[in-house]
């Protein structure tokens, strides 16, 4: 090969990421096959945002997975973009109820399989955790 083709060849497999990721590629196969396509990268619960927030359903309880046995308190949420997720609610006690105004974070409960949501204390209508007496 002359010199041009072999600077030719690493600009195209550079700018195709080839060299990164695959094995090198001769240039016809790059010229059939074309640039290779990089699937897009997972959202998370909150669907790319840091928070969201929404508005509470219903209160609930769940029970956990199997080694633990205290009652969970959770609450279905509606997001600002329309779907409805189950949250967490951290801490002891709470005063939220239907229509309640929340902000919704991500970070799964390890022991209430699908909830991946916490609610955020101390933001809009849900309060700080009360202090002990």
């Amino acid at each position: 090969r002359t010199r041009e083709t072999r600077v030719l060849f690493l600009a195209l497999s550079l700018t195709c990421g080839v060299l990164e990721t695959r094995t090198m590629t001769t240039l016809n196969q790059m010229h059939r096959k074309g640039k290779p396509k990089f699937p897009p990268p997972k959202l998370g619960p909150t669907f790319g945002n840091p928070q969201l927030k929404g508005v509470v359903l219903k209160t609930m309880i769940r029970k956990p997975k199997k080694p633990n046995s205290a009652n969970r308190k959770c609450a279905r949420v509606r997001l600002s973009n329309g779907k409805e997720v189950v949250c967490f609610i951290p801490g002891e006690g709470h005063n939220l109820q239907e229509h309640s105004i929340v902000l919704v974070e991500g970070g799964r409960t390890q022991d209430l399989p699908g909830v991946k949501l916490k609610i955020v204390r101390g933001k809009y209508d849900c309060a700080h955790v009360q202090k002990k007496k």
